[in-house]
């Protein structure tokens, strides 16, 4: 199992709103965890780093090596659930936190079955011979487009399209995807912030990932996106087995 992270600010904002987290549970079992935070002045910034602590907490006092895949689905969509819980009473009991919340992408790879928990827009890719979307964004745009009313070449470029319509934090309860595949030998699960897919197109972003070391991908994506103008904050995780 190999699992690379990389997080960066970008050329533009002043924090990095961004927040990733990844370990290993056994010698079979690892996990991922990628956040992008929203809110005012720093709330943004509290609210992925909140989640993704409170997320990794509840895997690693919640894992059981005897866990199959079942319990393995039902362990992450608790995680981002308990995330959610924690958020939003910071956000009830403090004004400065008030209208916090973060995206939140949880991939756990367990042998070669991955268990996919998803908030938000950021996204998880599987990358091999092509480029597939795992995730789908709730997000304006993504409602837009599924009604037809923009194409996705427009959503690129929609004055709305950073604005999400599900969030770890901002609601008493949380709905989450829950996906789960199977891997093949060489296959690469990416998990990424917007950061990342709005300024690097999804050829170049292969194109690194299978040119490249892993241990060397995520550092090279940052830089690629950070030439690209570096508009937002961007985080990378690469999990393979």
């Amino acid at each position: 199992m190999q699992i690379y992270s990389k997080t960066d600010k970008g050329l533009v904002r002043a924090i990095n709103q961004d927040a990733c987290r990844t370990g290993i549970l056994s010698e079979a079992v690892g996990f991922a965890i990628v956040c992008d935070g929203m809110g005012g002045a720093n709330a943004g910034d509290v609210a992925s780093n909140t989640a993704v602590s409170a997320i990794t907490d509840y895997i690693t006092n919640s894992y059981r090596g005897t866990m199959g895949l079942p319990d393995l689905e039902k362990m992450a969509k608790n995680a981002l659930e308990s995330a959610n819980i924690q958020l939003y009473d910071m956000a009830l009991n403090s004004p400065e936190y008030a209208g916090m919340g973060t995206t939140a992408d949880l991939v756990i790879l367990s042998g070669q079955t991955a268990v996919i928990a998803h908030v938000g827009d950021s996204r998880v890719y599987l990358v091999n011979d092509t480029v597939t979307q795992l995730t789908k964004d709730h997000s304006v745009v993504q409602s837009l487009i599924e009604s037809g009313k923009i194409t996705p070449e427009d959503a690129k470029f929609h004055p709305r399209k950073n604005v999400i319509t599900r969030a770890v934090g901002s609601e008493e309860t949380i709905a989450v995807d829950l996906a789960s595949l199977e891997l093949n030998e060489g296959d690469i699960l990416l998990l990424c912030t917007d950061g990342l897919t709005n300024y690097v197109e999804l050829t170049d972003i292969a194109s690194v990932l299978k040119k490249n070391d892993l241990s060397k991908a995520t550092d090279l994506l940052v830089q690629k996106a950070n030439e690209n103008g570096g508009g937002d904050n961007i985080t990378v995780v690469t999990v393979s087995i």
